[in-house]
């Protein structure tokens, strides 16, 4: 996948929730980035969405599966969710959609927060290699990429898409 196509991703993703039907207007969503790029999109997407609502951050680190086995030794940063959820309708936010697992993360911390109405997921790129059975309600793309292979949206200013050839063992599960 060409690294310059984040702009046509983005419109594609940006058409693809406006045309969307939720169980509220589109203006009442509460958006949930998840950190990094997540929040960089969701950033983005209210403002052109005319989402008014201020925007929730989530650092799902502490909420990974694999924290011990990746290794990773995350920066973690605290998760800002500026509003109650109980019975609101979220849309959560993330760049690439790959094991599922840290969308996973970010629902079990968006339940400790409460009880949301809904959750709509929207990603950038959703590729294969799901170990969960998470599917993005919306999308900019859906790409198959050989193993060792992984796109990274990197930014805050501009947003780009890389892809990044993986050479160790150890698997990058977004």
């Amino acid at each position: 996948m060409p690294t310059d196509d984040f702009n046509t991703l983005y419109t594609k993703l940006l058409s693809a929730l406006r045309t969307r039907r939720y169980d509220c207007p589109i203006n009442e969503l509460l958006i949930v980035g998840i950190h990094s790029g997540g929040v960089w999109l969701a950033e983005k997407l209210c403002e052109d969405l005319g989402i008014p609502t201020e925007l929730g951050k989530l650092d799902i680190s502490f909420y990974r599966d694999d924290f011990s086995r990746v290794g990773v030794h995350p920066v973690i940063k605290p998760s800002q969710i500026p509003w109650e959820i109980e019975g609101r309708h979220l849309l959560l936010i993330d760049d690439i959609l790959y094991s599922g697992r840290t969308v996973r993360a970010a629902l079990n911390e968006l339940f400790d927060y409460g009880r949301p109405a809904s959750v709509t997921l929207a990603v950038l790129v959703s590729r294969n290699g799901r170990q969960l059975p998470i599917e993005a309600a919306a999308c900019g793309a859906s790409v198959d990429l050989p193993p060792g292979q992984h796109l990274k949206l990197r930014g805050p200013d501009p947003l780009h898409l890389e892809s990044v050839a993986v050479v160790t063992a150890e698997r990058d599960d977004e």
